[in-house]
C-alpha cells in the first residue's frame, strides 16, 4: 500500500512538473508571458531565428501560436521583440518613449505596439507602428506616448495598451544579419522621456 502511494505521488510530481515546464516554456504561463524570448539578444533585442522553420521546437512553435505571430522563416522575415526600456524599465502606456534608430540590414521593416494581450491596443488613433516607407532612408525616430506630440512628427500610441512590448521586423533580412546579428544590426534605442506623475 506504501509503495503504491509513493508511486502516485511520484507520477503527480512528474506529470504537474511537466506540465509546469511545458507551459512555462511555450508562453502560456503565466499569462503575462510576452513575445520576447528567443537565444539571439541584440542590445535589448530578443530574437529565435528558427522562428517559422522546421528546426523550431515545440515550445516555439506554441509561444508563436498564442502570440499570434504568422511567422515567416528566417530568410524571408526575422521578428525581434523588446519590453523594456534602454534603463531596463517595463514599457508601459503612462510613459513617453523615443524610439530612435538607423539604417537596418533588411530590405523593409517596421516596429509595432502590441498591448500586455499580445494584441493591437483598442484606440482609434491610427498610429500602432511606424515602417520604412514612413521614416525613409537613414537615421528616423518616433515618440511613443498614448497622446499625439505637440510638435508633430512620427508617433506611435500606446493609449490603451497598460504594460506593452515591440515588435521589429525585418523583411528580407541580409545575410550579414543571419550570420552575425549583433555585427549587423544596429537597435534601435528606447529613450523613457518622462513618466506620468513624475516631476
Amino acid at each position: 500500500m506504501r509503495r503504491a502511494f509513493v508511486y502516485l505521488a511520484v507520477a503527480a510530481a512528474g506529470v504537474a512538473l511537466g506540465l509546469g515546464s511545458a507551459l512555462w516554456l511555450a508562453g502560456l504561463w503565466p499569462a503575462a508571458s510576452k513575445m520576447a524570448f528567443g537565444n539571439v539578444n541584440v542590445g535589448g533585442w530578443r530574437s529565435d531565428f528558427t522562428t517559422g522553420s522546421e528546426a523550431a521546437d515545440p515550445y516555439t512553435r506554441a509561444r508563436v501560436a498564442r502570440h499570434g505571430l504568422l511567422a515567416l522563416a528566417k530568410t524571408e522575415a526575422v521578428y525581434f521583440s523588446r519590453t523594456d526600456d534602454d534603463a531596463g524599465e517595463p514599457l508601459r502606456e503612462a510613459c513617453s518613449y523615443r524610439l530612435s534608430g538607423g539604417v537596418m540590414p533588411a530590405g523593409w521593416w517596421s516596429v509595432t505596439l502590441y498591448d500586455a494581450k499580445s494584441m493591437l491596443p483598442a484606440n482609434t488613433d491610427d498610429a500602432l507602428s511606424v515602417d520604412a516607407e514612413q521614416m525613409g532612408a537613414g537615421a528616423w525616430s518616433a515618440i511613443i506616448a498614448p497622446e499625439r506630440p505637440a510638435g508633430g512628427g512620427a508617433w506611435i500610441s500606446s493609449r490603451g495598451a497598460g504594460v506593452f512590448d515591440l515588435t521589429l521586423r525585418l523583411y528580407m533580412p541580409k545575410p550579414a544579419l543571419l550570420a552575425q546579428p549583433d555585427a549587423a544590426l544596429v537597435s534601435p534605442r528606447i529613450e523613457r522621456l518622462s513618466c506620468e506623475g513624475e516631476q
